[in-house]
């Protein structure tokens, strides 16, 4: 009864380090430019669609999500794609879960710890 219950430890922790490599983390970075009031109306637009998709804000033009899987992640790239403004530049960028975590933050001249995985399933 132990040895079962020590690899159902061990293979827990084992999808557990495996999902760290295979969930995925869509970044935005985008340069628009804010010059005419329709420019600026542009970027508003822009951003106001990324955080209907669920972005949040890092830093100033700078927008991220947690996707879970690659697939997600390609589905809104072509959300974003399709809502891109007429002028500017938008690079997205999809990294491991792992790689994410990797990422060093300073605040300041404090580090910072990066944004953890949500807890809950989505389901939609």
């Amino acid at each position: 009864m132990q040895r079962k219950a020590l690899r159902h430890k061990a293979k827990m922790e084992l999808a557990l380090k495996w999902s760290e490599w295979k969930t995925v983390w869509t970044i935005v970075f985008f340069d628009l430019p804010v010059i005419t009031k329709e420019q600026r109306h542009d970027y508003a637009q822009f951003r106001k669609g990324l955080l209907e998709l669920g972005f949040n804000k890092l830093q100033y033009s700078v927008y991220a999500r947690h996707l879970g899987t690659d697939e997600r992640a390609k589905h809104f790239s072509k959300a974003i794609e399709n809502m891109l403004p007429p002028e500017g530049q938008v690079r997205i960028l999809t990294v491991t879960g792992k790689q994410f975590e990797n990422q060093i933050i300073f605040e300041k001249t404090r580090r910072k710890k990066p944004e953890n995985e949500p807890i809950q399933l989505e389901l939609f």
